[in-house]
């Protein structure tokens, strides 16, 4: 493997492998180093949901950056296919928010009022057009309907991301990266392999971000991103019942729906540092809101269980751009539930940054000197 690159990424899950992959379509010489390999951290542990109109309802700036970043995903997802043959699973089926009192109603049907006003579809059903929908629906008030809302299976995301920028010249290594030191020439990044030299190192390490130090002759420069890891668990079930055409979400789960007939149900909210175990009371909780939610799904097969560590800011917003007193590092992590879907729009940010010089708008409530 080469020592000199014009762009070196550490971390390989969706938003490492999103920059990488369009910092080389765009030409720059990039190599891509985890020490898990592509996806193997927390984005294994992802459903992949597309859904700013639940993750991020009735305004506000991740409201904007997800709305923004949902408007890329089509083409996103057409690029990618143009350039690798690998299988890639992608549906705007839709979803339903389930509204189980209420004073859910009374939300829900406020929402879809905001949301039509900014001109997106929003339909609110009552009890029985629910039920007419989506037959294994336990009963409840009703469900607001949002159908630009899908998802995509994120280990042919994750396998696409990795071949499509294999193909455009990229280097993905299984490295431990120890160290990233600064100089007047960029930064050396020293990996369990050896040394990596490039003008400009982005950090999308996710939780561990803040692990990956910035130092310039052996003095530590610059605070440390402040991201917290926060436990995500999800099951997977092999589905035996009635067939589900869209995302469900209720307060306590959701499930998505797979066209090979398994569904991801998620995801629990743990604050356990760096504890990523799958654990019996969140596989149960799991297990007790999907039944919940569909009666039907006390009959499906138990698949497995898989955990990740979102990483979380104190504000909520993803830490996208680079400090003035380390400006060869740029940080990209801290999408905490939203890395899936942010990953275009991020990727976007980073490469203009990087590679165009340009700063876009977005970074003013991204930039990690807001900390």
């Amino acid at each position: 493997m080469p020592s000199s690159w014009d762009v070196v990424v550490v971390g390989a899950g969706i938003v490492g492998s999103a920059v990488g992959w369009e910092l080389a379509r765009r030409g720059a010489r990039t190599a891509i180093l985890d020490a898990r390999g592509p996806g193997g951290g927390t984005t294994q542990a992802s459903a992949g949901v597309l859904a700013p109109y639940i993750e991020a309802p009735g305004g506000g700036p991740l409201h904007d950056l997800t709305v923004r970043s949902l408007a890329l995903f089509d083409t996103f997802i057409d690029n990618l296919r143009r350039e690798t043959s690998v299988p890639l699973e992608y549906r705007r089926c839709g979803t339903l928010e389930i509204a189980s009192d209420k004073i859910a109603m009374e939300r829900l049907t406020a929402l879809g009022t905001w949301a039509r006003a900014a001109g997106v579809e929003a339909q609110w059903m009552d009890a029985r057009d629910m039920a007419a929908a989506e037959p294994a629906l336990a009963p409840a008030v009703g469900c607001l309907l949002v159908p630009a809302h899908g998802y995509v299976a994120v280990p042919q995301l994750i396998a696409s991301l990795t071949d499509a920028a294999t193909r455009r010249g990229a280097t993905i290594a299984i490295e431990r990266v120890d160290r990233v030191e600064t100089n007047d020439d960029g930064v050396v990044v020293t990996t369990s392999s050896g040394t990596r030299r490039a003008p400009v190192v982005v950090i999308a390490a996710g939780s561990w971000s803040s692990r990956v130090r910035a130092t310039r002759l052996g003095t530590v420069i610059g605070a440390s991103p402040p991201v917290k890891p926060i436990r995500g668990q999800l099951v997977r079930l092999r589905w035996n019942g009635p067939a589900l055409s869209r995302v469900l979400w209720s307060e306590r789960c959701y499930v998505v729906p797979w066209t090979d007939g398994t569904v991801l149900v998620g995801a629990t909210v743990e604050d356990v540092g760096f504890d990523e175990r799958s654990t019996a009371a969140g596989v149960r909780d799991l297990l007790d809101a999907a039944c919940e939610l569909l009666p039907c799904a006390r009959g499906a097969t138990f698949l497995d269980a898989r955990a990740g560590l979102r990483p979380a800011t104190p504000d909520g917003l993803p830490i996208i751009g680079r400090r003035a007193e380390t400006p060869s590092i740029v940080y990209a992590t801290g999408h905490y539930r939203n890395g899936i879907l942010l990953s275009p729009l991020t990727a976007q940010l980073v490469a203009d940054l990087v590679l165009d010089h340009r700063t876009d708008h977005a970074m003013a409530v991204t930039s990690p000197s807001r900390f």
